[in-house]
């Protein structure tokens, strides 16, 4: 596998170049380069896209980063995610330690609309003031670094009681955290759940507040022994030559590994 192969994702998404940069500049190591983003992650129960969750946690707990995670899990335990990014070479065991990955266990927690008989609209206010409470204390290096990651948003639709609005709101406010202290929000939803629906505004609406978006798809042309499914990433943050910004489409394969994911161009391999 090539290493242009191998970064493919890195380069939709923009954390490519900043790899780059890194090896030029010391300094560049405490930018994050998806600061004030937000990145949607969208599968089916087909084609699971939690292997570009993984990636990003990788990434942003790397040795060069300063990067903390505030970690939403609503889909598994602590355990399956370090036991996954073990295998990817992170130790989130440690990075828990360290101060630099909070992992909020929403499946031991009541659900936020039982939480001391609030309706979920109050329980999802609790847990915001709780993300807010955690990166005020923060030391100051870490509080532009934080990245807010929630798996998966299907699943606060169940812990709100069905209420969509009431979890469109809790991720509004998620998001204004992008711009109080300069944060990065990333969110896994499946896609599937709302394909009976003729104008799924949830949706569309997680897909407006994205400037990131990366569908995770099963191939058109169906299932392959060698792949396992495409990725389409959306990125509307590219800044061009003459500072602004213009979006671009990328669409390539991939196939999960043990320990790795390969990623390439339709028709580059026979």
């Amino acid at each position: 596998m090539d290493q242009r192969s191998s970064n493919l994702l890195e380069e939709a998404i923009g954390l490519d170049n900043h790899h780059r940069h890194q090896a030029e500049d010391a300094a560049a190591a405490a930018e994050w380069p998806l600061s004030l983003k937000v990145v949607l992650i969208e599968d089916s129960v087909e084609t699971s896209g939690s292997f570009v969750l993984h990636h990003l946690i990788k990434r942003a707990l790397s040795p060069q980063s300063s990067n903390v995670i505030i970690f939403l899990a609503f889909s598994q335990p602590f355990s399956h995610y370090d036991r996954l990014l073990r295998k990817l070479g992170c130790n989130l065991a440690a990075q828990r330690d360290s101060g630099r990955f909070f992992f909020f266990d929403m499946l031991q927690l009541q659900s936020p609309g039982r939480n001391e008989g609030k309706t979920s609209d109050g329980g999802f206010c609790e847990l915001y003031r709780r993300i807010q409470k955690t990166i005020a204390s923060l030391p100051e290096k870490y509080k532009k670094q934080v990245t807010v990651m929630i798996d998966d948003v299907s699943l606060m639709e169940v812990a709100a009681f069905g209420s969509s609005q009431h979890v469109l709101d809790f991720l509004r406010y998620c998001h204004t955290l992008t711009s109080e202290f300069g944060c990065s929000f990333v969110a896994l939803n499946h896609e599937d759940i709302y394909s009976s629906m003729e104008s799924p505004t949830f949706l569309l609406e997680l897909e407006y507040l994205a400037d990131v978006l990366i569908k995770a798809e099963p191939l058109a042309t169906g299932l392959a022994a060698d792949v396992h499914g495409q990725l389409t990433v959306l990125n509307r943050g590219i800044c061009n030559p003459t500072g602004s910004f213009v979006s671009k489409i990328r669409n390539f394969h991939f196939r999960v590994k043990e320990n790795t994911v390969d990623y390439f161009y339709p028709g580059s391999r026979t």
